[in-house]
């Protein structure tokens, strides 16, 4: 087994969330070698990060973490590729 890079797309429940919290607690327990924030419309923002995790079968866990922290509307995986 080897690593894959997930894309990842997270959406804030409001435009009032901080997305470099959010980021900050997705580090706490996901490897993150990148994100971005960028604009969505009437002043929200989502955040893109790019996640390196062994190869264990999916996302799921991933997925949970994310939801698990406040703020965070909905998490969607756009892109798995091995890494």
């Amino acid at each position: 087994m080897g690593n894959v890079l997930i894309s990842i797309k997270i959406m804030p429940n409001s435009p009032e969330v901080n997305l470099e919290d959010v980021v900050t607690k997705i580090k706490e327990n996901v490897e993150i070698k990148d994100y971005k924030i960028e604009p969505m419309a009437f002043g929200l923002k989502i955040l893109k990060i790019l996640v390196m995790t062994p190869d264990k079968g999916g996302t799921d866990e991933i997925e949970g973490l994310i939801n698990e922290i406040d703020g965070v509307e909905s998490v969607e995986v756009e892109n798995v590729t091995l890494a």
